[in-house]
């Protein structure tokens, strides 16, 4: 599976304000044994603070992906992806969006800040499990710093 050892591991930035869907992904990353570091944001503003390091418990630089949803108070995922991009310091980090958003508006908005995949979140746990476990197996292939 995924990440054997430490030095492979992902920094998995989950940004969601959902408690339910934050808890099925938790769910998910342990029934598929994945092995990555799992970070919570509850929105925008809070990922930007803890990714710059202005929080106490800040996001490690290294092998870092971003999972964002769209749909959040405060700041959105559009917002979000506008201001990392925006950043230099930042810009370089990949991002999946993950949501309830099926939008061609929202898809495309998003691929126009160069996410890495857009993925609608799907209904059942068994299909979202599936979605979590393809993810890992491709992240696990992909050469990153």
């Amino acid at each position: 599976m995924l990440m054997e050892t430490k030095e492979r591991s992902l920094n998995v930035l989950l940004i969601e304000d959902d408690e339910v869907d934050v808890m099925n992904v938790r769910r998910a990353f342990k029934k598929s044994t994945v092995k990555n570091t799992l970070h919570v944001a509850g929105n925008g503003l809070e990922a930007l603070s803890l990714l710059r390091h202005e929080e106490e418990q800040s996001v490690p630089d290294n092998r870092l992906l971003i999972l964002l949803d769209l749909n959040m108070p405060k700041m959105g995922g559009i917002e979000f992806l506008n201001a990392l991009r925006d950043d230099c310091e930042l810009r370089q980090i990949p991002v999946i969006v993950l949501t309830t958003s099926n939008e061609d508006r929202d898809r495309i908005e998003a691929y126009n800040f160069n996410v890495a995949g857009y993925i609608v979140k799907p209904v059942t746990f068994t299909k979202f499990l599936g979605v979590i476990r393809t993810l890992n197996d491709y992240w696990s292939l992909c050469e990153m710093p």
